[in-house]
């Protein structure tokens, strides 16, 4: 989409103060994700890449190994460092005409951990913080923090982001979801864990994605149509003298969705651009939330934003783990329709759409109060074994039970499920609890269920004569019971797929 030119005036005054040297620079220069006690990608080529001034020769050196390429017309340079194995630590020296030493390198498995504000969410605002704080003497684990920044250019740095030591000072500050998922991988492996938070609390996934591939849908008119007009009363109001001091509040507004989190390909540019290439084993998701009012667009959506990020990283199809919305907000008394339930639903979903993907189902977890649920060991917990299990060779139950078919039987439905490790286990009463059924009515009630063997479920209502769909934990806080018996909750499904409350929302 082209800017309108006030716009882009703000953004290149909004560049220079983000960025941490310009192109005009005689000396080589990188992005901040290269700094002390960074982590590299074990057993792969990596990219290094930076900014120097044009045709000026660049040399990248680690563990005896010399890389060397001259800088573009544009001053740009990269070069692909040979694979290593894990260990360190190493120095990395990049020369030109002058030269940057970045010490306490280590090697080993690269994650990124993003999404909104309950990847944000950090250890010393989590259950037992004093306790993990005070054990979290782990100096082969790093995080890189970034801050949030929203552009619809790209920002190639980030002043004060860089690497940090896990420690029991450092740990605090840590996205929590993502300390507590690389501390499982950290005592399976025992190697090197880099961990680069990227996070931005109340972030709309159309702001992680490639306005380009926006633009190139009908299905996103509607949005992009809502932003374009926004846009133009930014522009008119930015450009406008002797602002009435309505106008300078609905300005001031307008200049916070400019910069913000929602906007799409916001944080694309503003964040996600300046480390984008960097090598990684894959990535960990918490986001959603802010797209539950959309849930029926998020089918597409969320797994557009993934086929982008993997297209553009140019590492293939790696692999992608996310965390399904947890129960939040006032149990309801009866059944009823739900965004959030329709906005995990697209999250499920898309598993069966993309490959080397998976979802940590925390049904169980979440908070009705309180948006962003303390518990964050066991959401981290639910995320590992997906790595562990399929990145890392491990023989453990890593996939939440799922729904697989239904057969009507006597005025019952007879519901089949998959990867339900050792059975079932009902928490805290026998029954399983948490089912609804409907006949052609679409009219759902609760519903008596009992388990079969075969680790089927018969549900049933004396109230429904004739059923034809069953409803599991669908509800913004549902009242559920059901896990296999290593502990995973049985992912929240419906077996009918009728038109629900979001599918007109853009």
């Amino acid at each position: 989409m082209k800017l309108f030119p006030s716009i882009r005036a703000l953004c290149f005054l909004f560049l220079s103060a983000c960025c941490v040297v310009s192109v005009g620079r005689a000396e080589v220069s990188v992005p901040n994700i290269f700094s002390d006690h960074m982590v590299l990608q074990q057993k792969q080529a990596n990219k290094v890449w930076g900014k120097a001034s044009p045709g000026e020769k660049v040399s990248v050196t680690i563990n005896g190994k010399v890389k060397e390429t001259t800088a573009g017309e544009d001053g740009n340079w990269s070069v692909m460092l040979d694979p290593l194995q894990a260990g360190g630590p190493h120095e990395l020296v990049i020369a030109g005409k002058n030269t940057i030493t970045i010490g306490d390198v280590l090697v080993g498995e690269v994650w990124i951990c993003s999404g909104q504000s309950n990847m944000q969410w950090v250890v010393k605002n989590s259950y037992d913080a004093d306790l993990v704080e005070a054990t979290a003497n782990y100096p082969k684990i790093r995080m890189i923090s970034y801050p949030n920044k929203g552009s619809q250019t790209p920002l190639w740095s980030h002043v004060g982001a860089d690497w940090k030591v896990c420690s029991p000072a450092t740990v605090g500050n840590f996205s929590a979801v993502g300390y507590f998922f690389g501390r499982e991988l950290l005592q399976a492996l025992d190697i090197p864990i880099g961990l680069i938070n990227n996070s931005w609390g109340g972030s709309a996934a159309d702001a992680w994605v490639n306005r380009d591939l926006l633009q190139d849908s009908e299905f996103y008119q509607p949005t992009l149509d809502r932003w374009q007009e926004m846009e133009q009363q930014f522009e008119s109001l930015s450009t406008k003298a002797d602002l009435t001091e309505k106008e300078k509040k609905k300005l001031a507004g307008l200049k916070n969705q400019m910069f913000g989190n929602q906007r799409p390909a916001n944080i694309y540019n503003g964040v996600l651009m300046s480390h984008l290439g960097y090598g990684i084993q894959g990535a960990i998701w918490y986001q959603g939330e802010s797209n539950a009012g959309r849930a029926f667009q998020y089918r597409d959506l969320f797994p557009l934003m993934i086929a982008n990020w993997r297209e553009e990283w140019k590492e293939g199809d790696f692999p992608f783990y996310w965390v399904q919305l947890a129960d939040f907000g006032a149990e309801k008394p009866e059944p009823g329709d739900s965004g959030w339930a329709e906005l995990r639903e697209a999250q499920t979903m898309t598993m069966d759409k993309l490959p080397n993907t998976g979802e940590a189902v925390i049904i169980d977890v979440g908070e009705g109060k309180d948006i962003h649920p303390r518990n964050k060991v066991t959401v981290g917990q639910r995320l590992a074994r997906w790595a562990l299990v399929n990145e890392y060779g491990k023989d453990i139950a890593y996939q939440s039970p799922t729904y697989r078919s239904m057969e009507k039987e006597n005025g019952k439905i007879i519901l089949s499920f998959d990867h339900v490790d050792g059975g079932w286990r009902p928490f805290d009463v026998k029954e399983p609890v948490g089912f609804t059924i409907a006949g052609a009515d679409k009219k759902f009630v609760k519903a008596d269920a009992k388990i079969l063997e075969g680790n089927r479920i018969e549900v049933s209502s004396s109230e429904v004569p004739d059923p034809e769909a069953v409803r599991y934990a669908w509800a913004d806080n549902p009242v559920c019971n059901m896990f296999d018996v290593v502990g995973l909750p049985l992912t929240p499904f419906r077996t009918d797929d009728w038109p629900g409350v979001t599918v007109d929302n853009h």
